[in-house]
């Protein structure tokens, strides 16, 4: 496919997925209508790159949806002096369309293969790519306005919450007694909590799951 076809893509997926879905901060809007999403997937997916549901990327892991990161952006409100750090980056394209709206942007990574492709699409971006554990950030670079978590996870680790500002915000994906919905919280002290804002599903981000109790 032609550059000239992934860009009428990119401004029907804003057009149609992003705008009548409650995605209405124009920043948000912007920056998913410029970052090429179709050099974030495998060369044989970018002809579905920007459909309205999860992208497989290989190794197991998938893109989240185009109105899963835009939802999770607008409620999040990054602003352009912030510190933010993606969790579960994957291929980047959460961290691309992020840097654009931010300050600096830390993209945590714990697959080779993926963090390797994220540092080759993300090259000239700006963003730091981490190798590493997904569940314990990257602690070097806090504390952090906004945490990304690109997925949905069970439970987000005290170490994370550790790593936010007074008043920063986390946004991720969470998974509920099966059902997945997308949430934010902010720090306040001590205190921190998920509140959910839609129900929508989102790639599942490896390595949080809530420790299961032993039965007979």
């Amino acid at each position: 496919m032609s550059e000239h076809n992934f860009e009428q893509m990119r401004r029907a997926m804003v057009a149609s997925q992003l705008r009548t879905t409650g995605v209405n901060d124009p920043r948000v809007l912007a920056a998913m209508g410029s970052v090429p999403r179709e050099r974030f997937v495998p060369p044989e997916r970018a002809p579905i790159a920007y459909a309205d549901a999860l992208v497989p990327l290989g190794e197991g892991r998938q893109l989240n949806s185009p109105m899963a990161l835009g939802k999770l952006l607008t409620e999040a409100a990054p602003q352009p002096s912030e510190r933010a750090m993606v969790i579960g980056a994957a291929t980047g394209y959460a961290a691309a369309v992020l840097a654009r709206l931010v300050g600096s942007v830390v993209a945590v990574e714990e697959d080779e293969a993926l963090a390797a492709r994220a540092k080759t699409a993300l090259a000239g971006s700006g963003v730091t790519v981490i190798e590493g554990p997904l569940a314990e950030g990257y602690k070097q670079g806090a504390p952090y306005d906004l945490i990304l978590i690109d997925g949905a996870v069970e439970y987000v680790p005290a170490a994370l919450i550790d790593q936010l500002a007074e008043g920063g915000r986390i946004a991720s994906g969470i998974i509920e007694q099966g059902v997945q919905r997308l949430a934010i919280g902010r720090r306040a002290g001590e205190g921190f909590g998920l509140t959910a804002f839609s129900d929508v599903a989102a790639a599942v981000v490896p390595g949080f799951l809530k420790p299961r109790a032993f039965s007979f």
